[in-house]
């Protein structure tokens, strides 16, 4: 028989190898939970949410970015303070997820984005109604599908739509129903390309390449950058895997250049003028693009005449660089006064680079001294922008980098930059070219469609 003390020894051992076999067990289960938490983004991406706490959020409302950007700098951070504190107050972490409650101030990421590819999921209950606002745009829309009381808002026709766009317009509604049953997780990939968005819920594809509104000013386009955030409001909504890639430039224009490309042709070899006229000797050919000579120009045109037609192509800037788009050219004279205008191709930052003030009749993609174009959306100096021109009749559009920045009809101009007269206005054919003023500015993959 055993000791009193030999027993006791017995059962300290035993309680000693249950309790460290119990840690090992609970500091697998901790392990297990954290790397369950800790999100394994695709290559190429960044995970937004750390799955543990919000380092990298703050509060937002729906408020125009501009605008918050404008404000006096304590005047914005007292405004994100509030906000921020509103969406602690409803945004919690359970078990690697973004929980939010219905209420409160939206998630909105502290980092603006420009062109990105975004990833998430999502899961919500019934009567809930939520959305993800893009460059604080509201919105790629979240809701419950089958709420009939919002029926006639297009509830029964499922979410992933830009619901905050104009009836009818493109995106506006998705193209199929997507939505999984409440209780499922909706998976969903963002695309946007300046304003131009596509989106797919669950692998379908729900909005193509449609051109996102802006909500704050139907004027404007929406902002070149700005957050991304998750609205909330009417009842619980989960997130998880959240992920976002920059898209850089050169991977940007090839997506717009591959959208809608059916009858456009080339008319630049690469290699030499054929097919075009003008001061060929003030231009040459620098790898496979057309460019004007340092301090040279004049008008390079086609040899081919148009009518209506859309113009694509690509271009890249010196520093204050300075050149157009001739349109409607007749073959001798300003293409600004007589053709039907000059598109101008000009530096965003042309005052600081060369010290001069212009009118906003003059800055990139205007229809010059005629109709301003909106600035701020060509790349950085040195990298290729992609630009696209609809001329219909008297009506121009201009499209740079995915978004459109001049959509005006020249029959309604009334006032001219400096009073001049623009006789050519009104023309209904004539070349298409460049208008060279000085500087080496560069086009290239350089397509027509005639409509």
């Amino acid at each position: 028989m055993q000791s009193n003390l030999s027993v006791r020894f017995s059962r300290l051992c035993l309680a000693l190898t249950l309790l460290a076999a119990g840690s090992q067990f609970a500091t697998g289960a901790d392990s297990a939970a954290a790397d369950t938490a800790t999100p394994k983004p695709p290559d190429g991406f960044t995970a937004l949410f750390n799955g543990k706490d919000l380092t990298g959020w703050r509060g937002g409302d729906t408020f125009d970015h501009r605008k918050l950007l404008a404000m006096p700098a304590e005047q914005r951070d007292a405004q994100i303070a509030k906000w921020t504190a509103s969406m602690k107050d409803h945004w919690s972490v359970q078990n690697g997820e973004l929980v939010n409650d219905g209420k409160g101030s939206y998630a909105t990421t502290e980092k603006d984005y420009g062109d990105f590819e975004l990833l998430l999921e999502y899961k919500t209950v019934a009567l809930a109604d939520s959305g993800i606002y893009l460059r604080g745009c509201p919105q790629v829309q979240i809701w419950d599908y089958t709420e009939k009381a919002k029926f006639n808002l297009g509830a029964d026709k499922g979410s992933g739509g830009l619901w905050n766009n104009s009836p009818g317009a493109p995106g506006k509604d998705p193209l199929v129903l997507a939505d999984k049953p409440f209780g499922e997780w909706n998976k969903v990939r963002v695309v946007m390309v300046g304003a131009r968005v596509s989106v797919w819920l669950n692998d379908k594809l729900v909005v193509d390449h449609a051109l996102l509104e802006n909500y704050y000013d139907r004027k404007m386009p929406v902002p070149p950058k700005g957050p991304i955030q998750l609205q909330t409001h009417g009842n619980e909504i989960r997130w998880r895997n959240l992920s976002v890639r920059e898209i850089g430039s050169d991977e940007a224009n090839k997506l717009l250049a591959s959208r809608s490309n059916e009858g456009f042709k080339s008319i630049f070899n690469g290699s030499d003028f054929t097919g075009w006229a003008g001061p060929i000797n003030e231009y040459e050919v620098v790898d496979g693009a057309i460019q004007c000579r340092p301090k040279k120009g004049g008008t390079l045109y086609t040899k081919d005449e148009y009518e209506d037609f859309m113009a694509r192509m690509e271009f890249k800037l010196p520093p204050g660089g300075n050149n157009g788009l001739a349109i409607r050219y007749p073959g001798h004279g300003n293409a600004a006064y007589d053709g039907m205008c000059e598109l101008q191709v000009l530096d965003d930052n042309y005052e600081k680079a060369t010290g001069q003030k212009i009118d906003a009749r003059q800055v990139h993609g205007s229809a010059y001294g005629m109709f301003a174009a909106a600035r701020g959306y060509q790349r950085p100096i040195g990298e290729w922008n992609f630009e696209e021109v609809t001329v219909k009749g008297s009506k121009i559009k201009v499209e740079l980098n995915g978004t459109v920045i001049l959509d005006c009809d020249l029959s309604t101009v009334k006032d001219f930059m400096g009073g001049g007269a623009h006789p050519g206005k009104d023309r209904t054919k004539g070349s298409f070219g460049f208008a060279g003023h000085n500087d080496p500015v560069a086009f290239r993959n350089i397509q027509i469609k005639p409509l």
